[in-house]
């Protein structure tokens, strides 16, 4: 675990350093849970974005996009349960003055537990080597078996409480566990109390004609109240769905783990319209077809795991996430919901308005049912990041950093690099990126040795470099060097768009989501 809290450092660090992600407001010291993506994060991001935009919208004809405001009447959030029920379970410490999540306070305690498990099995593992049965060993040790019984005995009542709501139990578990504040060590806390989580704002030129406002804390309601409007104007067919991307707005308290949890974050959803009865099949095809998607970025298919949620949301028949292996453990980075007709039927009699859908094959009306994929942009970017963070030790001793980037994801597509930058080679290699520009970010790099620079272009993840040297002025040829083999070929110039395009393109992509 501390390895990979030290990986997780030195990717935070790299991040900064490479012009991927900096801290917002730094220069005032920066804003707590707050950050800005450079130049290299604001590429790799749109990329990211791109990827599922289109595996939405050109993948599926009955899937459509819109972009709705930040900005939204405020009985929609009351309609949706999010004034009366978006709430985080909040304890303060009394001595350090620190206030944290309950949940979280106690999912760490329950992951010590698991860390213990583990630990005895890790000296097992190094004590009998190739003879060690894992699987034997962790449903038979008396020390393993007394830790999960534990763990298992303190998850049962976590989940309970939360399903109750008992707050007053929450507060129970943590003493009971002797779950001690990080800062003061000490167990003098308060009660837990609900905080809701919206950033709220006034709308209107003066105080008592102003309106308050929120922003919004996802962006699905701006697809639920829009629904109408794009199937009638789209004349769309139940199923259909309708995709966005934007920005959400959730006043976290316990903001932590880099860009995992932040207070302004952005969204990819998916809302699918269908008929009633027909909702846990679709669930189901949504769930492989979202896996399929990830998978599909060859990250490693066995860093992803579905983990079904205990505690359903009021609205929802069936919920479940879809995990990947950050540096500090599973968590999740998509939810897939079936969220019944919940949403559509409260704006229905919170506005008055009737948004049934009449379905010409049944010939009856009805509230649609809906299956949701809403997928953070950020902590996929987050994941896509550590999966692709490798330190290499080379044959010479020298260890590289590389960014094994999906190369339909990666920022720079090809840097082009002249040898020196005299003999013509700087002129020739401008001409290769004049010609390269239309189809492929590049980047053209003369300062350091040649071997500096094929270092930074691999820390950026940047899959193709390209040499300009005095064999080209000759016979036209470069050569091509691949960031994850470091193997070199010397290509005609004519070829290198097809070569490059070939393998970047997010077509590559897509056709694996859509076998």
């Amino acid at each position: 675990m501390a390895q990979q809290e030290d990986v997780f450092k030195k990717l935070v660090s790299h991040s900064k350093e490479y012009g991927f992600v900096f801290q917002s407001s730094e220069i005032y010291d920066g804003l707590s849970a707050v950050y800005d993506y450079g130049q290299n994060g604001v590429e790799l991001k749109n990329n990211i974005k791109k990827y599922w935009w289109e595996s939405m919208t050109l993948l599926n004809e009955n899937v459509v996009g819109i972009d709705s405001a930040i900005f939204m009447h405020p009985t929609i959030w009351k309609a949706s349960g999010h004034v009366d029920a978006f709430n985080d379970p909040l304890i303060d410490n009394k001595d350090s003055k620190k206030r944290y999540r309950a949940d979280v306070l106690i999912e760490d305690q329950i992951a010590k537990f698991d860390d213990k498990i583990n630990k005895e099995v890790e000296k097992a593992a190094k004590k009998y080597g190739d003879a060690f049965d894992e699987a034997q060993y962790r449903s038979t040790n008396p020390r393993v078996l007394e830790h999960a019984a534990k763990r298992e005995e303190l998850h049962t009542r976590f989940a309970k409480a939360l399903n109750d709501n008992n707050l007053d139990d929450l507060r129970q578990i943590i003493l009971d566990y002797d779950i001690v504040c990080p800062i003061s060590g000490t167990k003098n806390w308060t009660e837990v109390r609900q905080f809701n989580l919206m950033f709220s704002t006034e709308m209107g030129s003066t105080s008592d004609g102003s309106m308050k406002v929120y922003l919004r804390p996802e962006t699905a309601q701006g697809i639920f109240v829009n629904y109408l409007n794009v199937q009638k104007t789209g004349r769309m067919k139940i199923p259909f769905g309708i995709a966005q991307i934007g920005k959400a707005f959730r006043n976290e308290i316990v903001a932590r783990q880099f860009i995992f949890r932040m207070r302004e974050f952005e969204q990819m959803e998916m809302q699918f319209f269908v008929r009633p009865g027909e909702e846990l099949e679709w669930f189901k095809k949504w769930k492989e077809t979202r896996l399929k998607w990830h998978k599909a970025l060859g990250l490693g298919d066995q860093k992803y795991r579905f983990h079904d949620h205990e505690k359903l949301a009021h609205y929802a028949n069936a919920a479940t996430d879809i995990e990947f292996e950050m540096p500090f453990g599973f968590k999740e980075v998509e939810g897939i919901h079936s969220r019944t007709n919940f949403d559509l039927s409260s704006h229905e009699k919170y506005s008055g308005k009737k948004l049934q859908y009449f379905d010409p094959e049944t010939k009856e009306s009805y509230v649609p049912y809906v299956i949701e994929t809403s997928i953070g942009v950020d902590r996929m970017f987050l994941s896509v990041l550590s999966a692709a963070y490798t330190e290499e030790v080379l044959e010479n001793g020298e260890t590289r950093v590389v960014l094994k980037l999906p190369a339909a994801l990666a920022p720079i597509k090809v840097a082009v690099m002249p040898l020196t930058k005299k003999d013509g080679f700087p002129e020739k290699a401008r001409q290769i990126i004049d010609d390269l520009k239309f189809d492929l970010k590049c980047q053209y790099d003369e300062k350091d040795s040649i071997g500096k620079r094929y270092r930074r272009q691999d820390a950026i993840g940047t899959p193709f470099c390209v040499t300009v040297d005095h064999q080209t002025l000759e016979d036209n040829t470069v050569t091509l060097r691949y960031r994850d083999t470091m193997e070199q070929e010397r290509v005609g110039i004519a070829d290198l768009k097809n070569i490059i395009c070939d393998q970047v393109s997010m077509k590559t992509l897509l056709k694996k989501v859509a076998e």
